[in-house]
């Protein structure tokens, strides 16, 4: 087993130079497990917040040969979780085959104070 940690340069940067966003755990066999650090984004609401983390994850797994039809496990941290289901819309739009395990949280404050949601992945690569 081999473990790697970074933040690809073909994704956006993270927000603070004190966290890798992926670390890899690599099998003999090839296949790996991705854990990715919860990830926020700009935008003035949840709905454009949302849509840019997930393109953030998206540019992340595919710097590891992964995709979101890749992910086993979603974290996701809502500062208001009345809110869940406009989350839901966009996350909708973007993990379409069959729902990872989930589990979301309310959360008082996140990493920036204007961040309305921020989402953490584990995914599955198979052996090539």
């Amino acid at each position: 087993m081999q473990i790697s940690l970074d933040s690809p340069a073909s994704a956006p940067q993270p927000l603070s130079p004190y966290y890798s966003q992926v670390a890899r755990i690599e099998h003999p066999d090839g296949s790996a497990l991705l854990f990715v650090s919860g990830q926020i984004a700009e935008g003035a609401t949840l709905t454009e917040q949302t849509r840019g983390v997930f393109e953030t994850l998206t540019a992340l797994l595919e710097a590891h040969g992964a995709g979101l039809a890749d992910v086993v496990n979603i974290r996701t941290y809502l500062t208001d979780i009345s809110r869940l289901d406009e989350y839901g819309a966009v996350r909708r739009e973007f993990l379409t085959g069959t729902p990872p395990t989930s589990m979301t949280f309310e959360a008082a404050r996140l990493f920036r104070p204007e961040a309305l949601v921020e989402v953490e992945v584990v995914a599955a690569v198979p052996a090539p």
